[in-house]
C-alpha cells in the first residue's frame, strides 16, 4: 500500500499531522482577543461550539475554519509529497496524516492530551482527502441540523454516513480513515448521547449543561 515511500516520509505524514492537529485554535483565537479560555466555560470544550457560548461568533468561525483547516492542511501536505507515487500510495499516506491531525486535536500535546470532539477536523480532514464524501457528511449535518437542532445529533449522522459514502463510493482508505473517525466522534460525545437518550440535550443555541 505504501510502496516507493521510506519509512520517513510516513512517520513525517503521521508526526506532522499530528503536532498540526495538536493546534487549540480554539484556546488561541480566544487569549488573543482576550475572550478568556474555552476551557473555563460551558462544557470547558476547546471546539467552536462551546467558544460561541462565549458569545464571540466571530471567534467561533475562526475556530471552526483553523479546527477544519488543520485537518485539510495535514491531507494536503501528504497529496503534495506522494504526487508521484500510485494512487493507492497516495491515499493511504493522505489518510494517515488526516487521521494522525484527528487523533491531535483529540489528544493535542500542548494541552495535556486533553483536547476537542473533532467534528470540525473530521469534516476538513474528509473534505481534503476525499471532497464527495466531505460533502457528503457536511450535507448530513446541516439536514440534520436544520431537522432537529441539535449539533451533537447531526454530528453523530454525519460521522455514521460517512464511511458508507465511502465504501459506496470505493475508497476503502477513506472509508478506513472515516470509520476511525466515527468511533473517536462516538465516543467523545458518550455524555450527549445519554442525554439524548433521556431528551436532555440542548438545543442549538439553548444553555449548555456545565459538564460533558
Amino acid at each position: 500500500m505504501l510502496e516507493g515511500l521510506m519509512p520517513i516520509q510516513i512517520s513525517a505524514a503521521v508526526v506532522g499531522g499530528y503536532l498540526l492537529g495538536s493546534v487549540p485554535f480554539g484556546v488561541i483565537v480566544m487569549n488573543v482577543a482576550g475572550a478568556g479560555d474555552p476551557r473555563t466555560i460551558g462544557s470547558g470544550n476547546i471546539g467552536a461550539t462551546n467558544v460561541l457560548r462565549s458569545g464571540r461568533r466571530d471567534l467561533a468561525a475562526l475556530t471552526l475554519l483553523g479546527d477544519g483547516g488543520k485537518g485539510a492542511l495535514a491531507v494536503l501536505i501528504a497529496w503534495l509529497a506522494t504526487r508521484s507515487a500510485g494512487e493507492a500510495t497516495q491515499g493511504m499516506l493522505t489518510a494517515l496524516a488526516g487521521g494522525a491531525a484527528f487523533l491531535g486535536h483529540i489528544f493535542p500535546v500542548w494541552l495535556g492530551f486533553k483536547g476537542g470532539k473533532g467534528v470540525a477536523t473530521f469534516f476538513g480532514t474528509l473534505l481534503a482527502a476525499a471532497w464527495p464524501i466531505g460533502l457528503i457528511a457536511g450535507a448530513t449535518w446541516i439536514i440534520m441540523a436544520a431537522l432537529f437542532r441539535i449539533s451533537s445529533l447531526a454530528a453523530l449522522a454525519a460521522a455514521v454516513l460517512a464511511p458508507i459514502a465511502a465504501l459506496a463510493l470505493n475508497r476503502p482508505a477513506i472509508a478506513s480513515l472515516a470509520s476511525v473517525m466515527a468511533i473517536l466522534i462516538y465516543i467523545r460525545h458518550l455524555p450527549n448521547i445519554r442525554r439524548l437518550l433521556k431528551g436532555q440535550e440542548p438545543k442549538m443555541g439553548g444553555k449548555k449543561p456545565a459538564a460533558g
